[in-house]
């Protein structure tokens, strides 16, 4: 994801958060089952299903063979990515900010964290990643410079020893102390880096959990709007 890309998807990740209080302001306990509170509830469940494409494209090797022949993954994950965005929008329209019944607080919540922790592995996750490896072949360089310096300084004391004269490439200082400080400071911060990742491969995890409770509880709710009827039609 690039600096624009990321840009508009911070931008309507806080709007979608700020939007969560919203009932605060607005509040409609009759407009979710309202002819458009069902046109955008039906349309994030939509987009919801929509969602399953990329995850079923990804892991399953015959669907990924036949979807890969019309769109590429990268287009793929970014329709991920921003459909989910969009569908939960709709979906906190549709509840017309009126928070009363414990499934469909339990169906926002769950969204919201699918949201997040998927945005988190979008971004996040993959910039870890890009930045260890950075970091990686700093230290690489600088352990390479410290190997070298330690030649050069094994060969002049040889040098020396012998009585022979010492080159002036041989006899010049090397910064070994702030070398060594810079492995160290990189070391440090790869650690560290590490342990960030790992974390973020945890809420990977949480994503997936949440997606799955997410989708259950969707099912619940259409079965429970099928069931107990549409008040717009009556």
């Amino acid at each position: 994801m690039g600096e624009r890309e990321r840009l508009i998807v911070d931008v309507l990740l806080a709007s979608l958060l700020l939007l969560v209080p919203a009932f605060v302001l607005h509040s409609d306990s009759r407009f979710a089952g309202s002819l458009a509170g069902f046109a955008l509830g039906s349309t994030a469940a939509a987009l919801m299903i929509f969602l399953l494409i990329y995850p079923l494209t990804k892991y399953s090797t015959a669907f990924k063979a036949l979807v890969t022949r019309l769109v590429s993954m990268r287009t793929l994950l970014g329709f991920h990515v921003y459909a989910g965005i969009v569908a939960s929008f709709l979906a906190l329209l549709h509840t017309g900010h009126k928070y009363h019944s414990p499934l469909g607080i339990a169906l926002i919540a769950s969204m919201l964290v699918v949201v997040v922790t998927g945005f988190v592995g979008r971004y996040y996750l993959p910039q870890t990643a890009a930045d260890i490896r950075e970091q990686q072949s700093r230290l690489a360089t600088l352990r390479s410079a410290y190997d070298r310096t330690v030649l050069a300084l094994s060969a002049r004391e040889t040098t020396e020893s012998n009585g022979s004269p010492v080159s002036a490439s041989a006899l010049q200082e090397v910064p070994l102390l702030q070398l060594v400080d810079g492995i160290s400071d990189l070391e440090y911060a790869i650690g560290s880096q590490e342990a960030v990742k790992m974390a973020f491969m945890q809420w990977i995890g949480l994503h997936v959990i949440a997606a799955i409770a997410m989708y259950a509880l969707l099912a619940l709710h259409i079965a429970g709007e099928v069931y107990y009827g549409l008040r717009w039609l009556s």
